[in-house]
């Protein structure tokens, strides 16, 4: 887009600057254009710093709205103050001052600081995208966490936020480059945070958001990001190293000194001008790293610091290089070059390692200024190149390559964005591994060069090609000698994919490949491949309860009603519904919850149901002969005396759960109906200062419904646990709703389950069933007021 086009599509906001009055006085959105205007209790202690970063690089125009962006965050969290109790605003000042040193374009800026209003505020996307444009507003929905949301574990939550992350990627990788600014910022700023949640943070940093940084290429973020990590994970470890690395200060010092005069007299001596060298200090973590790797001291370490060598061009490089290597002998199998085959991060430079001065081993990198800026800025670099306006043919080719980094880091981690994986802990599993693992070089027969995985097979190749030479995959030849799917790959192999195209892929191969792009376009196939007949089974499932309730499934009506339910559930198409419950993600009953609240929604007098509201009652169509007081399946099985009882609202206390043949007791609540407890819960002793409330109830020995009850598992962990527990519940005639496992070091693992039984006649055998299950030394129900880790329920 030209800068004309580009100016157009700005946001009206823009306009509000201009002049000396408050920005639209008669609007409560915005009061402030200018910083200066801003009361002082509102300013951030740090914007000066951001405006002069800005004011280098930024025009007029896009300066002007930073300034709007930095006056609406700072009216926002005006109110608002961080753990370490200073003023909220600073934080996304912070954010966005990290993004202006990697001179990240404006609306990445603006996101930045505008980031945490709609999460932490009152503010809307809809105040955003008016006051600031839809990419703005598209950059901060990106960035802004999943909040409120109901899961059972941390686990669920992080994948969750994880995979919203992932998903705005594919549509503007900025979204990441974002978040990886606020997590630094959150690091540098940890102390403040409890000790349980500074470590889970490090931990998450660390597995997830340093790898990815690594992987845009942003090596000063990935860096910080480590060290900080490393300073709360191990503190002893990073104390120790950082006390050694200051006492030999002086030593390495004295050493990088000597071969940098030594080096450049080289270099001036083979005619290089124009050039840079400069030492470079290892990072706290690469020590360490290194120091388990190979086992050693740090004493044993050398190569505590490498020499970096900056040259104009390509050609430099080479010669540098060689200038390098007829000073100090290399040492062998230490070259690497990375600039005829960059990283997948699009990293390039030339690597050796020679015997210098003292005997130690150094490191040299040589690389070009455009290289070195793509090592430091990573893909941040893509939006530099854009504002080159692609006058240089250099920059224009290095854009161009950025751009085919970008559509590669999306493809290789596509999987991430989409459900196919559905357990948070391996889709937390499949994310470290697909960031973690160290990448190989293979060929294809055309001497074209492809990224792989470390530990990738012939299948992984074929679907890193395309996905329908994957699905058509029969065989492959290593080094022109055929090889089984199972083959691992190595450096270097030239790999040629035979194809047929009635082949079709098999479920084993989901064990075959390594790559979790792999398995996710595996797992695609199946789905479409069943999903006619998931869709078939799913509507007659749906057709048999909508019968029960006295509906047809075809009927104009309920096919409305149906096609309402299915957007409400976002689905696109009312066979992906039908799909959903044929596969079991939706349980048929639900939709037809849904289907019987749309066609009956059973209106009620305002005025009556004004009265009723206090006490809960709702109102109930006409009963006849004698099943007047019963309640229907679903409901919850209870009968309160009175007159109005039948009209009452009964809730069965998730605090207790009671079941069919527990004593129970009732108490009438304020606008939520009769809440009704086992007779030995922990709560009604509460419940009993307030008599006048108290009512009798009674279950309903002719009702057809369900109940839920907690049960706790314990057992020593073993492959096929969970499994084998979840069937014998099955077995049993169980319906589990939740679980959350945990295993202790010594290899103990507690399940917990909320169960869907009809009544306590049925929870002795399914006790006993889950009780003989290999490996199983303890099952039972969880007793009021036993542990404070109960489940949270999903929303049903």
């Amino acid at each position: 887009m030209d800068k004309a086009s580009a100016e157009s599509k700005r946001p009206k906001a823009m306009e509000w600057k201009q002049g000396s009055e408050p920005l639209l006085p008669s609007d409560e959105m915005v009061h402030y254009a200018h910083a200066d205007d801003l009361p002082t209790e509102f300013m951030a202690d740090n914007f000066d710093r951001l405006d002069n970063l800005v004011r280098k690089y930024m025009s007029e125009q896009d300066r002007d709205l930073v300034e709007l962006a930095y006056c609406f965050a700072a009216e926002k969290h005006c109110a608002q103050k961080r753990r370490s109790g200073e003023a909220y605003i600073n934080h996304p000042v912070e954010v966005a001052i990290i993004l202006a040193e990697l001179k990240m374009d404006c609306d990445v800026v603006c996101a930045a600081l505008l980031h945490d209003t709609v999460e932490d505020t009152t503010t809307s996307l809809d105040d955003v995208t008016t006051y600031f444009g839809e990419t703005v507003a598209e950059l901060v929905d990106g960035v802004t966490k999943l909040t409120n949301i109901d899961v059972d574990t941390m686990d669920e939550k992080q994948a969750l936020n994880l995979r919203k992350m992932f998903l705005a990627m594919s549509r503007d990788i900025r979204v990441v480059i974002v978040k990886l600014a606020d997590r630094l910022h959150n690091m540098r700023t940890l102390a403040a945070l409890r000790e349980d949640r500074r470590l889970f943070k490090a931990r998450e940093t660390m597995d997830v958001y340093a790898p990815l940084a690594d992987r845009l290429g942003m090596s000063s973020i990935k860096w910080e990001l480590e060290d900080l990590s490393f300073f709360y994970l191990e503190p002893e470890a990073y104390q120790r190293i950082a006390r050694m690395v200051s006492e030999s200060r002086e030593v390495r010092e004295r050493f990088l000194t000597e071969t940098i005069k030594a080096l450049d007299d080289e270099l001036k001596h083979v005619g290089l001008v124009g050039y840079q060298i400069a030492g470079r200090s290892k990072h706290y973590w690469s020590i360490y790293q290194k120091m388990k790797r190979k086992g050693k001291e740090f004493s044993e370490i050398y190569d505590l610091v490498a020499l970096r060598v900056i040259t104009n061009s390509i050609a430099d490089c080479y010669s540098a290089l060689g200038a390098a290597h007829s000073l100090w002998t290399p040492m062998p199998g230490r070259f690497k070059d990375y600039i005829n085959m960059p990283k997948a991060n699009n990293y390039q430079s030339l690597h050796t390692t020679v015997i210098g001065p003292t005997a130690r081993p150094l490191e040299i990198q040589i690389r070009t200024y455009e290289m070195h800026e793509q090592a430091e800025y990573g893909i941040a670099a893509h939006w530099l190149y854009k504002r080159s306006g692609g006058s240089n043919a250099v920059k224009a080719t290095s854009a161009q390559r950025l751009d085919d980094q970008i559509n590669a880091l999306k493809r290789s981690l596509d999987w991430a964005a989409n459900d196919d994986i559905e357990d948070p802990k391996e889709f937390l599993h499949s994310l470290k591994v697909d960031l973690y693992d160290q990448e190989i070089f293979v060929f294809t027969p055309k001497g074209e060069v492809m990224n792989l995985h470390s530990g990738s097979t012939p299948l992984d190749f074929a679907y890193s090609v395309h996905t329908e030479v994957g699905n058509h995959c029969v065989g492959a030849k290593i080094n022109g000698a055929v090889a089984p799917l199972t083959h691992t790959l190595a450096m270097g192999d030239r790999v040629e994919i035979l194809t047929n195209k009635n082949a079709k892929p098999s479920r084993d191969w989901l064990n075959i490949v390594k790559t979790s792009s792999a398995k996710s376009k595996i797992r695609r196939y199946f789905a479409a491949a069943t999903k006619d007949e998931d869709a078939t089974a799913g509507r007659e499932m749906l057709a048999r309860d909508l019968r029960k309730r006295g509906y047809g499934i075809s009927t104009p009506r309920s096919t409305r009603a149906l096609n309402t339910v299915a957007g409400d559930m976002n689905y696109k198409a009312l066979e992906d519904l039908f799909a959903a419950v044929g596969a079991g993600k939706v349980q048929p009953r639900a939709v037809g919850n849904k289907v019987q609240a749309i066609l009956d929604p059973r209106p009620q007098d305002p005025a009556a149901a004004k009265a009723k509201a206090i006490a809960g009652v709702v109102h109930q169509p006409p009963r006849t002969g004698n099943n007047q007081a019963r309640r229907s399946k679903g409901s919850s099985g209870v009968l309160v005396e009175g007159a109005e009882g039948d009209s009452m609202l009964v809730r069965l206390a998730h605090c207790c759960n009671p079941v069919t043949g527990d004593d129970i007791v009732g108490f009438i609540t304020r606008g939520r109906g009769v809440s009704v407890h086992r007779a030995t819960c922990p709560n009604v002793k509460g419940l009993m200062e307030h008599p006048e409330r108290m009512i009798g109830v009674s279950w309903d020995t002719g009702a057809d419904a369900l109940f839920q009850v907690e049960v706790v598992v314990e057992c020593i962990d073993r492959m096929g646990l969970l499994k084998d527990v979840t069937i014998a519940i099955g077995d049993a005639g169980g319906n589990i709703l939740s679980a959350a496992t945990s295993t202790n070091r010594e290899g103990i693992a507690t399940l917990r389950f909320l169960i869907e039984i009809s009544d306590a006649s049925r929870l002795d055998p399914l006790l006993g069933a889950i009780g003989a299950v290999e490996s199983v030394y303890d099952a039972r129900r969880l007793m009021p007021g036993e542990g404070n880790k109960t489940m949270k329920r999903r929303s049903r």
